[in-house]
């Protein structure tokens, strides 16, 4: 059994905290600073694109709730696929999730210790800079051509807030349960959702979803079990048993 110390963290994690700080946190590092730099940022795309939308029509607005959708796939295929399975090329998203995220975070430790420990839970700056460049713009751009102007600025808007509201989410689901953040009723319903997740025996099989779990639903991968239900142990070489009990 895992001893857990006075601190409530697990000593295991608590280790691998402590190596992860030296290693991979520099001392100019500001956890506030990443949060509000991400969330101004996107905030600034979303105003963009929201003013550039004129007199859209019902059919266009209709696009609003397709592309929800559409990034809640793409947020369960993401997590589900290359974060929790090593793929030739993307490989830098299976280390930094499955193998640092999910043993600086477990079922059994969800909270940061402190706002360094922002760094584990937050996507680096850049990437608002790839999500904007490389998918949400150039997706727009194609929608704005083939269907039309306020259809691409609308997609735009959608994209970057539910990136947003991925990163406030997760952000929320890591910070203490007893706070003002942990005891809102949505946080602690989807928490739950996010926290068996981090349980090492099914992370790789279960609640991909992080902010909303309509895709988990949809392919049958919702887990509603308490964390101390019974459940059979991942067949040897799968992800869920090979990741996390090693460096």
């Amino acid at each position: 059994m895992t001893d857990v110390p006075a601190t409530g963290i697990p000593a295991d994690v608590g280790a691998f905290r402590a190596r992860h700080r030296e290693r991979h946190i520099g001392p100019r590092y500001r956890g506030w600073l990443h949060f509000g730099s991400t969330t101004v940022g996107a905030l600034a795309a979303i105003v963009v694109a929201v003013v550039m939308v004129d007199a859209p029509s019902l059919a266009e607005l209709a696009s609003v709730p397709l592309s929800f959708l559409l990034a809640n796939l793409g947020e369960y295929f993401g997590h589900r696929g290359p974060m929790h399975h090593r793929r030739r090329g993307l490989a830098i998203l299976f280390e930094r999730h499955a193998r640092q995220h999910h043993r600086f975070y477990t079922h059994d430790a969800m909270a940061a210790e402190s706002p360094r420990d922002f760094q584990m839970v937050l996507f680096p700056p850049v990437m608002l800079v790839f999500f904007l460049g490389a998918l949400a713009f150039p997706i727009g751009a194609l929608l704005h051509w083939l269907v039309s102007p306020d259809v691409g600025w609308l997609f735009g808007a959608t994209a970057v807030t539910y990136f947003l509201t991925y990163e406030w989410l997760h952000f929320a689901y890591h910070l203490p349960a007893d706070g003002w953040v942990g005891r809102r009723r949505l946080v602690q319903v989807l928490r739950r959702h996010h926290t068996l997740h981090h349980d090492q025996r099914r992370m790789a099989h279960t609640n991909f979803n992080i902010t909303f779990p309509i895709a988990d639903w949809l392919f049958g991968t919702m887990n509603r079990r308490d964390q101390g239900a019974a459940e059979p142990a991942p067949a040897a070489g799968s992800a869920g048993a090979s990741v996390g009990v090693s460096e």
